[in-house]
């Protein structure tokens, strides 16, 4: 592969990437949702098991991040939570 044709390949793969990203930007919440979904489907489908103490964590964070959500809260609010 010549120098030039590397460039090029990453070039193109960074335009792949910005336009994922715009996509990703595009998708509304119901969207992000439903992948989020099928993937944890896929998982299950695939033999992975939860492990309960780490699905209770999770779901503390979701609920106060619905909570956030609902009450117009500013991204600045979304800070990271702690378990």
């Amino acid at each position: 592969m010549e120098v030039g044709d590397i460039h090029f390949y990453k070039e193109r793969w960074k335009a792949v990437e910005e336009i994922e990203r715009q996509e990703l930007r595009a998708m509304t919440l119901e969207e992000h949702w439903q992948k989020l979904n099928a993937l944890a489907r896929y998982g299950k489908a695939l033999g992975f098991k939860d492990n309960e103490d780490d699905v209770e964590i999770v779901r503390t964070r979701w609920v106060k991040i619905k909570e956030l959500y609902e009450s117009g809260a500013k991204p600045s609010a979304f800070r990271p939570l702690k378990a």
